[in-house]
């Protein structure tokens, strides 16, 4: 058994996940086992296979079309050995020991998931902390961010105090680890949503059975792309995924 397992889901955006991979290898310490998984589900050529030959830990796998984020995570789930595992966007860089720091932590806290603490390229933090998910709340992401900014705070949990642990309701899925015990219990991602929401539904399994904890020890690096908000297609891709939640989860408005 290995102490942790990574997943990687790579959709033409080599560059990124070469840099997520070479950076995860060059922070981490040798005395944790790992094993890295690049789930590909690109469209685009690209020699992602070959640069996953330089590691023994390093796996390449390529299913025969684009799962989706969800489904692309768990395509190896059943291959998962490991205490750990990470789910973690291309679009992360460490700067630390990021994983072994959460692992010492799940293990003191003896929580079920944990999430770091993010910031941009610049350093800044990033709010993708969240309290439970509201039909009103995503109204205002989705089409009105420039208003009800006390809201927006308040739903962002940025009343919080970030020098310290809490349990978070929801946590973005860029960076989050599991114990992969409860990842396999839970069966990974729900798969009916293709894109977004499917952390939100996973954080809100996790919190139903165990918890999910921010830990203020250790800080990646997330260049957050937010691209439905930029394309038109990724923005229907939302609302439906939106749609599929609450239906699950209930109506809840306010």
């Amino acid at each position: 058994m290995t102490d942790i397992s990574i997943t990687i889901v790579a959709y033409n955006d080599e560059e990124d996940v070469r840099n997520a991979v070479c950076s995860i290898m060059e922070h981490t310490v040798a005395t944790i086992q790992k094993k890295i998984y690049i789930v590909d589900n690109s469209t685009e050529e690209n020699e992602l296979e070959s640069f996953t030959n330089q590691w023994e830990e390093v796996c390449y796998r390529r299913p025969e079309q684009n799962l989706g984020f969800g489904a692309g995570h768990n395509f190896v789930l059943s291959e998962l050995d490991s205490e750990y595992h990470a789910i973690v966007n291309p679009d992360i860089i460490l700067k630390e020991d990021s994983l072994g720091i959460l692992m010492e932590f799940m293990k003191q806290k003896g929580i079920g998931m944990a999430v770091p603490r993010m910031v941009d390229e610049k350093g800044n933090f990033q709010a993708v902390y969240r309290r439970e998910l509201t039909v009103f709340d995503m109204g205002v992401r989705m089409f009105l961010s420039s208003h009800f900014k006390k809201r927006q705070a308040y739903h962002t949990m940025q009343d919080m105090d970030y020098s310290k642990p809490f349990q978070v309701p929801f946590a973005q899925g860029s960076f989050l680890m599991i114990r992969t015990e409860l990842f396999r219990k839970i069966g990974g991602f729900d798969t009916r949503y293709f894109m977004y929401m499917e952390d939100a539904d996973l954080c809100k399994q996790v919190n139903q059975c165990s918890s999910l904890y921010y830990c203020p020890d250790t800080t990646v690096i997330h260049k957050w792309e937010r691209g439905s908000k930029k394309d038109k297609r990724l923005r229907r891709i939302h609302m439906t995924s939106m749609f599929r939640y609450f239906c699950k989860w209930g109506w809840k408005l306010w």
